[in-house]
């Protein structure tokens, strides 16, 4: 008798396994996004997806690179549309799932997101809202965009690692930041005012470095305080950093801000946040596909909000390999206005 259980048991779960699951929304969950905030938030969000009929099936990330794992395996048993429901962070665990599976074009894959991280830069640039509903309600129109993705090869531990980003990589100073900002959150502390703290202290800590760079086919050498590589225009929750980056031109921007004073910093920190940073004298921008960056002293990195690793850096351009949803009617009437 407990042998025919068995086999009924068996047959049952290889039903399981050959589920079409391609229809459903497999949503990748970062408990701790927004310190705890989207763990205090996911019944809430849980019920408006029940409400608008979508039909998702969620997972739950444990530890930092977890959503890689998950979003990987899911895939691989037959997933092609995924909600990243946390922050940049936690989207860019998800985009690195999709980019290391084997089983389909990255393409292929639908990824959609609802925002609850404390920095939500890459959903600035698609005009997709704070508010869980509206942006389910975005979701539900499955209106897609096709972006470009971008590969950075960085040091770490001594050994040379890959990460795929979708927004902005920040390098140097911005770095540094993050790096603070990022053990900060570790701690449960993550507001406005931290992260302008940490900007603060690292302006007398960072000094600016003499640098390699090569954008294509040209080579250049400048003192540099930080730099920002962009596919979108937004990072450090709001700053314009990369105001002409175009996320579908096959092309990434590269900010430098060369050797500035620390008070010449400070009385342009508005000239991030409205988009005017590039006017400044000390400020070079550039688009390419494939950037070198060659600092004489390592310097740290950010890629989407993540602390990865340090210096060298070389940055390569995956032109229109990421299908996302986006707030269409948003974009098409942002368009009209430039």
């Amino acid at each position: 008798m407990f042998f025919s259980r068995s086999i009924i048991f068996n047959q049952n779960l290889n039903i399981l396994e050959k589920q079409d699951v391609t229809n459903q929304w497999l949503a990748v969950v970062n408990p701790n996004a927004g310190v705890k905030k989207c763990e205090r938030d996911w019944k809430k969000i849980s019920l408006l997806l029940k409400k608008h009929n979508i039909d998702f099936y969620p997972v739950f990330t444990e530890k930092r690179d977890h959503g890689i794992a998950l979003t990987k395996e899911h895939i691989e048993k037959g997933y092609r549309k995924i909600i990243s429901i946390g922050g940049d962070g936690t989207l860019n665990e998800v985009v690195n799932g999709v980019f290391r599976q084997k089983a389909t074009d990255t393409s292929s894959i639908t990824i959609a997101v609802i925002s609850v991280g404390t920095g939500n830069d890459w959903g600035r640039t698609f005009f997709i809202p704070s508010d869980y509903e509206k942006s389910i309600l975005i979701i539900k129109k499955e209106e897609t965009f096709i972006q470009d993705v971008g590969m950075v090869c960085f040091s770490k531990d001594e050994t040379t690692r890959y990460r795929y980003f979708v927004n902005m990589a920040g390098l140097g100073f911005d770095g540094l930041v993050a790096q603070k900002t990022n053990a900060d959150k570790d701690l449960g502390k993550a507001n406005a005012l931290v992260y302008f703290k940490n900007i603060f202290t690292s302006l007398f800590s960072f000094q600016s470095v003499p640098t390699r760079i090569v954008v294509d086919e040209t080579e250049m050498k400048h003192h540099i305080f930080s730099m920002g590589v962009g596919i979108g225009q937004y990072n450090g929750g709001g700053m314009k950093q990369a105001p002409g980056a175009i996320p579908d031109d096959g092309l990434f921007e590269l900010t430098l801000i060369k050797d500035m004073s620390k008070w010449s910093v400070i009385a342009n920190v508005n000239r991030l946040y409205n988009g005017t940073i590039g006017k400044h004298e000390k400020v070079e921008m550039l688009q390419g596909r494939h950037i070198i960056i060659e600092p004489k002293t390592p310097v740290l990195m950010e890629a989407d909000g993540e602390s990865l690793g340090q210096s060298p850096f070389v940055f390569t351009m995956i032109p229109k390999s990421l299908r996302v949803v986006v707030n269409r009617e948003k974009l098409l009437s942002n368009k009209k206005q430039q």
